[in-house]
């Protein structure tokens, strides 16, 4: 099983992007910035465009900027336009249906799976690039960098 980095990289990218005070940002800065290949860059800024939170300026000088204020960016809005599964997922092979257990396991999961997830989107909601962005600049979780 493999975990996704691609919430936390596009998290980085659009907190990197607001720390760019409106000047654009290219794939490769923020590829530098994340420690990861540009190709995993554009492919996550597309992502992020396709769902409305970043815009891309070509030519001489271009590079993605933010659609809208960081204000406005939820990481749920982030969460939603990296992730393509779910966070829980059930067997891949259907359990042995003549074990108690395996006959009942997924539908005793299923509803523990869905109030976890409900609790993740409901935290992420609550929390916007821009709170991400003064986190970053104070140190983290809010603790304040330096003497």
């Amino acid at each position: 099983m493999s975990i996704s980095s691609r919430f936390a990289v596009g998290v980085h990218i659009l907190t990197l992007l607001a720390q760019g005070s409106g000047r654009p940002v290219t794939s490769e800065w923020i590829a530098s910035s994340a420690n990861t290949n540009p190709a995993v860059v554009r492919r996550l800024l597309g992502m992020l465009a396709k769902a409305g939170l970043t815009t891309s300026q070509l030519g001489a000088g271009g590079g993605a900027l933010l659609a809208k204020p960081v204000s406005e960016i939820t990481l749920l809005d982030v969460y939603r336009a990296v992730e393509e599964t779910a966070l829980f997922a059930l067997h891949h092979e259907s359990p042995n249906p003549a074990c108690p257990v395996g006959r009942n396991i997924q539908a005793a999961l299923l509803c523990t799976m869905a109030r976890a997830q409900q609790a993740l989107e409901s935290e992420l909601a609550n929390q916007t690039i821009e709170s991400v962005s003064r986190d970053v600049m104070a140190g983290e979780c809010g603790k304040q960098v330096g003497p």
